[in-house]
């Protein structure tokens, strides 16, 4: 059985205090709750304050839970809210469109899937659930990308790495289609990224009208394109769905 990270342990502990009880706590308070020794304690709450998860009081010297808490949990929940309100418009989008439906949220340099609703047939599928995608390829990634400014910034200083003889890789090239991509409203990949595969993406929006998810169609090219392109009831399909998972989360119509 493995062990447990002991200072870990520790650090958890001291947020979970932090967390009830009184708002502010001092070093004392701190130690003797918790049995430790004061160095002890105070070299974790200065680790724990370095990166934001607890804040110092400059007058009182008390501690007390910092913004990047606020932050994690903030983000926990409207991953959280974003599935939940999406649960019913992907598993419709997926039973009209015939194909596997997958929800996307920008997390360290890509895009990690939330959702995923397989496609409705009885052929064996993976649940992808977990999984990260890239930017600069997947039509997930390039609506998220080219509405979400940090998530811009990540792709201009990330590798782009070419997965197939389609994918586009140089960013004069990748601005341009991220441009078109604000234009239209949603965003394609033909074969970028998994030969044989192809896909279209809209982006999901909140009540500031920011940009929380993307909601996108995946499927093999022979299926989900005609004459080269992807067909346009698709490609409805899929905006029609973000709209709805939007107006739910509190935009207005757009």
């Amino acid at each position: 059985m493995a062990k447990h990270i002991q200072s870990l342990e520790r650090a958890a502990a001291m947020l979970r205090l932090l967390a009830g009880g009184e708002r502010r706590l001092g070093l004392s308070d701190i130690a003797s709750a918790l049995g430790l020794a004061k160095a002890t304690a105070h070299g974790i709450l200065r680790t724990l304050q370095h990166e934001g998860f607890v804040e110092q009081d400059p007058d009182s010297g008390r501690y007390q839970l910092g913004a990047e808490l606020l932050r994690l949990g903030t983000t926990y929940l409207d991953v959280h809210e974003l599935r939940a309100r999406a649960l019913v418009w992907t598993d419709d989008l997926a039973r009209s469109g015939g194909e596997a439906v997958y929800l996307g949220v920008v997390h360290q340099h890509g895009v990690l899937i939330v959702h995923h609703v397989f496609r409705p047939d009885d052929s064996r599928q993976v649940l992808e659930v977990g999984a990260m995608q890239p930017m600069h390829s997947t039509a997930l990634g390039k609506v998220l990308t080219a509405l979400d400014p940090v998530a811009h910034a990540e792709l201009v200083d990330a590798k782009r790495e070419p997965f197939t003889a389609a994918t586009v890789t140089e960013l004069p090239d990748i601005e341009k289609v991220l441009e078109a991509t604000r234009a239209q409203g949603y965003a394609t990949d033909l074969e970028e990224t998994w030969e044989g595969v192809a896909s279209v993406a809209a982006p999901i929006l909140d009540r500031h009208r920011l940009p929380v998810g993307a909601v996108g169609i995946t499927g093999a090219v022979e299926r989900v394109c005609r004459d080269g392109e992807l067909r346009p009831e698709l490609v409805a399909a899929v905006r029609d769905t973000a709209r709805s998972v939007s107006r739910d989360l509190g935009a207005k119509p757009f």
